[in-house]
């Protein structure tokens, strides 16, 4: 547990799904100055969200189950990092099945993720004496149901340690236990992001999630369904976003958990209604029956993240709605798209 100097001008830092929406980004952001090892293993995630970087000698890609130990000075894919020498210096752990659809297909993955996978991450932070961040949710707060619409850092939530989504929101809560733990025991340097719901380019189609499949259906002019009824509201918060309030946190001293969201509450119909509109689609709005993984959350307090980082989000709605469809237009090899 001896931490290593950083005697080399890039750090060496660990994205675990690092293939995944948020983990992509992530990788993209922080390989412009630093060495970068994504260990995924494609789950719910897509080996495409991370084939540009491939090329890239500072980044290093190990198809690893998060859930198995790794011994990351036995891994020739990597040794070009000199981690013997070197060590890790971050460890961003976001790893963690995430599909609204196939959720019940992955429960035991999710759970065993949510625990053993985070404390495999721990050991390899312990091992390096790496700064550590753990993906956290909203999810700890429990649905918008459930009291307060608005929760910050201190509200305690109400979630089912047996309940049909125990897997997932009450092991993200013990997954922060396990953080904070190992933290407080090994003398980490360790953050907790609660993180809000999230869009934009390189999420996952055709898996519920809301946002993405609004416009690839609105410019397929078909159905846009919403797993839920007519008052159904939720926050997005743009994906540029989160990533510079993960990147703050990470480098800050602030070591109790941070929400990290839009404060902002859209009906999500609106959002839906606006997605056609700006596609210039003949699509309809439709509703069906709830996706257990899919529900009304609470809205973040970001007044913590504020204070302590400086940080809001600064991407508007419409702005973000527009990146996301200029992806999805690319990506389809389309041209035709209403701006005004």
């Amino acid at each position: 547990m001896v931490k290593k100097e950083v005697i080399f001008k890039r750090k060496n830092i660990i994205i675990t799904g690092g293939a995944g929406f948020i983990g992509s980004h992530l990788s993209e952001k922080l390989i412009a100055d630093n060495n970068i090892i994504c260990i995924d293993n494609f789950i719910t995630s897509d080996s495409d969200n991370i084939k540009h970087l491939l090329r890239n000698p500072n980044f290093a890609f190990i198809n690893h189950d998060i859930n198995e130990p790794l011994d990351l000075e036995k891994i020739p894919e990597i040794s070009k990092f000199q981690i013997s020498l070197a060590g890790i210096q971050e460890i961003y752990h976001l790893a963690c099945p995430t599909s609204p659809k196939q959720f019940e297909k992955y429960k035991v993955q999710t759970a065993v993720t949510n625990s053993i996978g985070t404390r495999n991450a721990l050991d390899l932070a312990v091992k390096y004496q790496a700064k550590f961040l753990h993906a956290s949710s909203s999810v700890i707060y429990g649905g918008s149901e459930e009291g307060g619409y608005t929760r910050n850092e201190k509200d305690v939530g109400c979630v089912e340690t047996t309940g049909p989504r125990s897997c997932y929101d009450e092991g993200k809560r013990f997954a922060e236990t396990l953080v904070s733990t190992y933290g407080e025991h090994y003398k980490l340097d360790y953050k907790i992001a609660r993180i809000f719901r999230t869009f934009g380019p390189r999420m996952r189609l055709n898996d519920g999630q809301m946002i993405p499949d609004f416009i690839t259906n609105a410019l397929d002019n078909k159905d846009l369904v919403i797993y839920g009824d007519e008052n159904f509201t939720s926050s997005f918060c743009y994906i540029s976003d989160i990533i510079e309030g993960i990147i703050s946190l990470m480098e800050s001293s602030v070591t109790q958990p941070v929400n990290l969201g839009s404060a902002e509450n859209y009906l999500v119909s609106d959002i839906a209604k606006q997605i056609i509109d700006m596609v210039q689609s003949e699509s309809v709005v439709k509703f069906e029956n709830p996706l257990l993984f899919m529900r009304p959350l609470c809205l973040p307090d970001i007044s913590f993240a504020k204070e302590q980082l400086g940080w809001f989000p600064i991407v508007t709605i419409n702005e973000g709605l527009k990146r996301t469809i200029e992806y999805a237009i690319a990506e389809k090899g389309l041209v035709k798209f209403k701006t005004e």
